[in-house]
């Protein structure tokens, strides 16, 4: 019987940092030296190994690297509540941000209705050997899972508010509820109600504080304030029968509900801006499109995407005193919005 050769059988397979290694007569440590460009290296062996690199047209892969470093070069990703626009938007630009330096990103998505998914969430992402855990849960009930947790990893939390445990970023949920209703009170408006998203949402929270801020700093006094969800329904509701008595503007605690209310007063004939002004959160890709084009606030979240990966590349590399960063929103004024009318 004639034995076929080993290297026949399993035929061509790309080198790895091993069989580098190997012919190069150094530890698999020492190529990962030599790739990283690591100072302490004798030029000949620093050459030698190069020159086998070369030879066997070898390129580095993640898996290469883990095993060379110890590391998967991955994230893993909690997104709670992905179906929404602030999370959403968020894991692509953490997700973009991590590709452009090399790391891969695992994702596990947890549904509106159902938080406890959080313990089954982090297990499945910790078994597949990620480096850090990234966890984009804008609910108190979520987090409240996230510390029954002990991963012994890294981990940051995408939320406005600081947090003693973790590392935490943001954007300044209540700086942009104050550009909001500041804009509206320059305009003149007294009465100004707040269309507000569920509670248990830390961003809801801090844009109702910064409503409520900016109204006693004017010596006005709170306007409407209902606590709905995030949908265009709950404005289109609100818009449709509501009585407005002597409220003149809305901020609506997303682009969506703000839709939803220009929709309602449409259909009653109370017209946008001149009856009442209608200003939104998020500056979605379609708000300039609205009849009439949304004054909102605009959340940068490829910033926010990649100061959080700064904050988990830091954290691997062990930064583990909690911090707590923040990207400052901006105000986009159109439409919407104009000088209340006189009498």
């Amino acid at each position: 019987m004639t034995k076929i050769p080993q290297s026949s059988s399993r035929g061509w397979q790309r080198p790895n940092i091993y069989d580098v290694a190997r012919r190069a007569g150094v530890s698999h440590m020492t190529v990962s030296r030599v790739l990283n460009e690591h100072p302490h290296i004798r030029e000949t062996t620093r050459n030698r190994v190069l020159q086998v690199i070369e030879e066997m047209s070898y390129t580095p892969s993640s898996i290469a690297r883990a095993l060379a470093t110890r590391r998967a070069r991955r994230i893993g990703v909690l997104i709670d509540g992905p179906v929404q626009n602030g999370p959403n938007n968020t894991f692509r630009a953490l997700e973009v941000a991590a590709r452009e330096v090399g790391y891969a990103v695992s994702a596990f998505s947890i549904s509106d209705d159902d938080a406890s998914q959080m313990d089954s969430g982090v297990i499945e992402l910790v078994t597949q050997g990620i480096d850090a855990l990234c966890v984009i849960a804008p609910r108190e009930s979520s987090l409240d899972l996230l510390r029954q947790q002990m991963t012994g990893l890294p981990t940051i939390v995408i939320k406005a508010e600081a947090d003693a445990a973790w590392h935490t970023v943001g954007v300044d949920q209540r700086e942009g509820a104050r550009l909001a209703v500041q804009h509206l009170i320059r305009l003149g408006h007294r009465t100004i109600a707040h269309l507000a998203g569920p509670m248990d949402w830390f961003d809801a929270r801090e844009r109702t504080q910064g409503w409520r801020e900016c109204l006693a700093e004017a010596g006005l006094s709170e306007g409407p304030f209902i606590i709905g969800d995030w949908t265009s329904d709950f404005g289109f509701e609100f818009g449709r029968s509501f009585d407005l008595g002597e409220t003149t503007a809305v901020f609506a605690a997303n682009d969506q509900i703000a839709l939803g209310v220009i929709h309602g007063l449409h259909g009653r004939g109370v017209r946008v801006p001149e009856d009442v002004n209608v200003i939104g959160f998020d500056d979605l890709s379609d708000a300039r499109h609205f009849l009439p084009p949304l004054t909102t606030v605009r959340q940068d979240f490829a910033a926010l995407g990649e100061l959080a990966l700064q904050q988990i590349i830091a954290a691997i590399e062990g930064d583990t005193e909690p911090s707590h960063d923040m990207i400052q929103p901006q105000l986009i004024v159109r439409e919407s919005t104009t000088t209340v009318a006189p009498g």
